[in-house]
């Protein structure tokens, strides 16, 4: 069997956004404190010069170490930015839906964003404890910047006392970008995917529930509460402690 190549192409990421003026408990979110991107790994160099004037100071690489391995850190690594890696899965493969039809469905998308706050809590945990103690602006991003980078969203939000409605409204927000960020990592993703089996685009080909996205992130939202009552319960017990959730909503509204 023929091992794929990959080309990479660097281009500007399409899912990138400041999570300034969300309103939070006590005010609104202030911009220069958290981005969450699709893959930053990719971007050009003049992208990442730009990140790097506008304040950024660190990376949290929420990939997989395959996907970590296929781009290392790209363009930023040639620039003073702290790099965190934490995977919030394990492999690719663990992230698939079952079965043989590449079906994907919100809700079952929601159930596997509640298992993941289960089981990467710890790294949750860190990764909202280095935001809280990052002189700058943190970056986080996976591959298109939805799953991964979303469940990381909404649970620095949960910390700085969002509603749920602004919450589910910034991970909706991903739905109009999905088409770019599809042709954006395709280069990359799919010869990865094709390493393990799997046909990237025969997967984006398959037409998504009619359902809106948001589905995806009122189910994560409920699962967590039947089961734990605090959706962030998970990282408390990992960790995430007051003084870091004080430290967040200090900076957050700073």
């Amino acid at each position: 069997m023929t091992t794929p190549t990959i080309d990479i192409e660097l281009s500007a990421p399409v899912n990138l956004r400041d999570l300034g003026g969300i309103p939070i408990a006590g005010g609104v979110l202030r911009e220069g404190l958290a981005l969450r991107a699709d893959d930053l790994s990719v971007i050009t160099d003049e992208d990442a010069r730009t990140l790097v004037n506008n304040g950024l100071t660190a990376v949290i690489d929420l990939r997989t170490n395959d996907e970590a391995a296929l781009t290392g850190r790209g363009p930023l690594a040639g620039y003073p930015v702290a790099y965190h890696h934490l995977p919030l899965m394990e492999s690719i493969r663990s992230g698939m839906p079952d079965g043989d039809a590449p079906v994907i469905e919100h809700v079952a998308m929601g159930e596997m964003y509640a298992r993941m706050v289960e089981s990467a809590a710890p790294q949750l945990a860190s990764a909202l404890g280095i935001i809280a103690l990052t002189p700058g602006a943190t970056a986080f991003h996976c591959a298109a910047g939805r799953d991964r980078t979303g469940v990381l969203a909404a649970a620095l939000l949960l910390a700085l006392g969002a509603e749920d409605t602004e919450i589910v409204a910034d991970y909706a927000r991903t739905h109009s970008n999905m088409p770019a960020i599809l042709q954006r990592m395709k280069p990359t993703m799919g010869a990865l995917m094709a390493r393990l089996g799997f046909d990237l685009d025969a997967m984006t080909a398959v037409t998504i529930s009619e359902e809106p996205m948001d589905i995806s992130m009122h189910t994560m939202l409920a699962r967590l509460r039947e089961r734990h009552g605090d959706a962030l319960a998970p990282l408390r017990a990992a960790g995430l402690g007051a003084e870091t959730i004080a430290r967040l909503r200090e900076r957050a509204l700073a």
